[in-house]
């Protein structure tokens, strides 16, 4: 009787017990990877794009700037998305409002990370 009870036993396949944590378990390193990049990559760079627009709305007549391409002038006119800025003596050149990279402090002669010709 032994012998029927354990092959009936045998034959029968064993459960697989579910795994711990249930569904929510695996997607926890989602979650995590997500959180993380949250803060580290996409925080930081929408407060840089409020505060590079808010420059940008903030712009007048007169301020020294520099350009995405590099070129420093002083701003002469602004019309909705154009700005046109005077590199040199007489020479005005239009650029989209959007190329502007940063603005020059009053009393500055460039911004922090940016090089200065013939200064060291």
């Amino acid at each position: 009787m032994t012998t029927l009870v354990l092959n009936a036993m045998a034959q029968v396949p064993a459960q697989q017990c579910p795994p711990s944590g249930g569904a929510f378990g695996g997607f926890m390193p989602l979650i995590l990877i997500f959180v993380i990049f949250y803060f580290f990559l996409i925080r930081p760079q929408q407060k840089k794009m409020k505060e590079h627009q808010k420059t940008l709305a903030a712009l007048k007549r007169g301020d020294r700037i520099i350009t995405a391409g590099g070129i420093h002038g002083k701003v002469s006119r602004i019309d909705a998305g154009l700005v046109e800025v005077e590199v040199a003596d007489g020479v005005n050149i239009a650029f989209s409002k959007t190329s502007i990279s940063a603005v020059i402090p009053e009393g500055k002669q460039t911004v922090e990370g940016a090089a200065t010709i013939g200064k060291e």
